[in-house]
């Protein structure tokens, strides 16, 4: 049952719950993948599944600087939970000093530019630190979430990075992911309760009406096609493809 491709990967978990997943490339690539949690529903189901798989994975996530205190709480209860302790990655206090003196304290309502730049700043660069030692990641992305994730699948290539990238839930519903989070008693966001269905950022972040798309509250100024911060990227091209089939020879 040894795969080298994206697509095979793809089949052969077709059917599979996200146990069966993350056992299977836990055990490929033991210390070699992470998941990485922004503490959202869906990372919280994650981190409940993998902690009983295997209880000394590593579980990260960022620290924009700029995050709800509900956030942080629930940093602390999940710790407490599940006996573990979360990796926090900051982003570098230089560079966010320059932009903040340069564009702004709140520059990302002035433009998706700059609102991309505050995103590169507090999270692409200390994501691709965490990323160190890493051939795999770990995301809680699901394609009912934003019309941006439509055609995601479940192990993907991530080209910006050179790594796979496993989406253990990504054709679960919400209903779905609520019924596991009451059923498994799973520590979440107190937020949620407060008509935030996705949270991020406390200024790029509001609660949504009834009937809204659950990401309508996140950058709510902008189109929907932009509602990403550029740490998830749909990749397709044959060049793509083919540095994934790569990495998987040297890894399956």
């Amino acid at each position: 049952m040894n795969k080298n491709t994206v697509t095979e990967l793809n089949s052969k978990f077709s059917d599979a719950n996200p146990e069966k997943v993350l056992e299977y490339f836990f055990d490929l690539l033991s210390d070699r993948i992470a998941l990485s949690s922004s503490l959202s529903l869906e990372d919280q189901i994650l981190t409940d599944i993998i902690v009983n798989i295997k209880p000394k994975a590593r579980i990260f996530t960022l620290d924009t600087g700029r995050l709800f205190p509900e956030t942080y709480d629930l940093i602390d209860r999940t710790n407490d939970r599940y006996g573990i302790r979360i990796e926090i990655f900051f982003p570098n206090c230089l560079d966010v000093q320059e932009m903040v003196n340069t564009d702004g304290i709140n520059l990302f309502y002035e433009s998706v530019e700059k609102r991309k730049k505050c995103c590169h700043v507090r999270k692409i660069e200390p994501l691709r630190r965490a990323f160190a030692g890493l051939d795999a990641w770990i995301c809680g992305l699901r394609k009912e979430q934003s019309v941006t994730r439509h055609n995601m699948q479940m192990i993907e290539w991530d080209e910006g990075n050179n790594l796979l990238k496993i989406n253990p839930l990504i054709d679960w519903t919400e209903q779905h992911v609520w019924e596991y989070v009451k059923t498994r008693n799973v520590p979440y966001n107190k937020l949620h309760n407060n008509g935030f269905p996705s949270i991020g950022c406390q200024p790029c972040t509001r609660a949504v009406e009834p009937g809204e798309d659950i990401r309508a509250g996140r950058w709510w100024w902008e189109s929907p096609i932009h509602k990403e911060c550029g740490l998830h990227k749909i990749n397709t091209t044959n060049e793509q493809i083919n540095k994934c089939q790569k990495h998987l020879k040297s890894i399956l």
